[in-house]
């Protein structure tokens, strides 16, 4: 098993690509906190790893609240004695909407959401990765972090900062063991569609010039196998960059 004894902290698990990422480290031999807002959607995830033989841990985290962030890696060493793999996977899209339609409560919250979250996380699991000098943190962001019409501003900035997170960090601790990279998503078949508010016409009448050449949608478990390739030791000389699993879609531009 490539995980075999590694513990993980995975966000946004209960469903989509973050519970098909938990689902396939438990079943590579990791220990699993799956931490989503929706507990109750996390908690049959974990009946269904341990079920299956996994080890498995739900915790409630609303990723914009520091207290939750913290406790979610605290929660990791409490019960599982470390951490090893840090994947921040939760996320919420935006409207579609151009920057002449933003509000700074609607910005505020994504960044909260996409970026920050990501942040506090990852300074969180640093001085564990330090200590032990190794550590993956694997993060996910967007081809609307790589491209200007896949979603709105705000989900874009959001996403950008992310890739630009992620690129600083792996440079930042390559030299302590510490390994950090992004997965770039396409269209994956997942509910955040569902954190969609407010949908601006003229925005998502722009962003479908794009999405009209997408070759296919994906499956959360399509994305989850390339977050297994970055966490175990195969990926060991991958560090600061952006894996891009969208089908091809970005290669036509």
């Amino acid at each position: 098993m490539k995980l075999d004894g590694k513990v993980a902290v995975v966000t946004g698990a209960a469903s989509g690509m973050g519970k098909s990422i938990a689902e396939l480290y438990a079943k590579e031999g990791a220990k699993v906190i799956l931490a989503d807002l929706n507990l109750e959607g996390a908690e049959k995830v974990t009946e269904q790893i341990t079920n299956n033989g996994g080890t498995a841990k739900a915790v409630k985290v609303n990723v914009a609240e520091l207290a939750d962030i913290e406790n979610m890696i605290d929660t990791a060493v409490s019960e599982y004695g470390t951490l090893d793999i840090l994947v921040n996977n939760a996320g919420i899209m935006d409207g579609m909407e151009p920057v002449g339609e933003i509000t700074d409560e609607r910005w505020d919250l994504i960044f909260d959401i996409n970026t920050k979250g990501v942040m506090r996380a990852t300074r969180k699991a640093l001085p564990i990765f330090l200590e032990k000098e190794k550590g993956v943190i694997i993060n996910t962001a967007s081809t609307g972090g790589l491209n200007g019409a896949h979603a709105g501003a705000i989900y874009g900035a959001s996403k950008h900062a992310v890739v630009g997170l992620t690129k600083n960090t792996g440079f930042m601790y390559a030299e302590k063991g510490i390994r950090c990279n992004a997965i770039a998503p396409g269209g994956v078949e997942t509910n955040i569609a569902s954190s969609m508010k407010n949908i601006s016409e003229f925005g998502a009448s722009r962003t479908q010039l794009a999405h009209a050449v997408m070759p296919r949608s994906g499956q959360p478990e399509e994305i989850a196998q390339v977050a297994l390739f970055l966490a175990s030791d195969e990926s060991s000389f991958v560090n600061g960059t952006v894996v891009t699993a969208d089908g091809g879609w970005t290669a036509a531009f």
